[in-house]
């Protein structure tokens, strides 16, 4: 057994967080991450407050673990949801896109804990400052809106750099992936692509067979041109399309920005091949398989403790 300090801080049983995947990670499947020992974690996405409260009611009705919500702060909603997270209570809240700051009060008030992510060691330490009781350290491999370091990079400069526990986002699949964060000084870490083929997961079969088809090589960003919204994803129409629009002569950060609205949704819900944005992680090449929930959290855990304990072979 693997003793760390976020399981105490958040009462689960491993300190394995489920990525909060926009039109992925609704209630069912973080309440099947949580109930099997993990933290599952509700994406709040830009449904608004009654979808949000749906899902948490989901949750709850299957599961009394813990679990979280992710709240992207640059939604439209995002004042209304804050509001939802401490109504009900939400053990953990994660962020991204943007500072908790001004929510930071309300959630403390009521007993939530604010986990938010950062892609740099600046913003790590501007968030311990706000009042953050740990962070997630994400690295470029992962899919969806990414940072410029690497995990390998940026996980230990972080841990260096700040006094609450690191959790390490990106490029992590399997025991040997969560072994390496451990000893890059995390406390546990967060997958999303991982779960995104869970049996409990509702995403389209067509989502998921892509990531079980996908090669080493399978996945592309895009947004570099304009800046402050790459974005990671696999392979087709859709990014093919997009990167030849984002480098034409006459294209603007607007016009750019305006070609991703809706692809998501129709990679999550309709299973478009073509003109859906497939977002996953370069790990997606080391997904074989469907599995339950409680199964890929068994495998990375058995795996990582028999890689730590096996570590003093490497020693002579």
């Amino acid at each position: 057994m693997i003793d760390s300090p976020i399981t105490s801080m958040l009462g689960i049983r491993y300190p394995i967080f489920q990525g909060g995947m926009a039109w992925i990670a609704d209630g069912r499947l973080a309440a099947a991450v949580s109930e099997a020992g993990g933290l599952g974690i509700i994406s709040a996405m830009n449904a608004g407050a009654d979808h949000l409260r749906g899902q948490i009611r989901i949750a709850r009705s299957l599961t009394d673990k813990p679990f979280g919500v992710n709240l992207m702060l640059m939604s439209p909603a995002a004042d209304e949801m804050a509001s939802v997270i401490a109504e009900e209570k939400i053990r953990v809240v994660t962020t991204g896109a943007g500072s908790p700051a001004k929510y930071m009060s309300m959630w403390k008030e009521a007993g939530v804990t604010v986990i938010p992510v950062v892609a740099s060691v600046a913003y790590a330490k501007l968030m311990e400052k706000a009042g953050a009781a740990a962070v997630i350290a994400e690295g470029q491999e992962s899919g969806g809106h990414i940072g410029e370091l690497t995990t390998m990079a940026l996980v230990p400069q972080v841990a260096d750099a700040v006094k609450i526990p690191v959790i390490a986002a990106g490029g992590i699949a399997d025991g040997r992936g969560m072994a390496a964060a451990l000893m890059l000084g995390a406390c546990g870490i967060q997958m999303g692509t991982r779960f995104l083929v869970a049996k409990e997961c509702s995403v389209h079969q067509t989502y998921k067979d892509m990531v079980i088809g996908a090669s080493d090589a399978a996945t592309v960003t895009t947004g570099r041109r304009f800046g402050g919204n790459v974005c990671r994803s696999i392979k087709n129409g859709f990014t093919r399309n997009f990167s030849k629009a984002e480098y034409a002569p006459d294209a603007t950060a607007e016009s750019v920005a305006e070609l991703g609205v809706g692809a998501l949704r129709r990679a999550a819900i309709e299973g478009d091949k073509q003109n859906g944005c497939f977002l996953a992680g370069q790990i997606s090449g080391m997904i074989k398989e469907e599995m339950t929930a409680s199964a890929i959290l068994e495998e990375v855990m058995t795996g990582c403790e028999t890689i730590l304990k096996g570590a003093a072979s490497w020693v002579k």
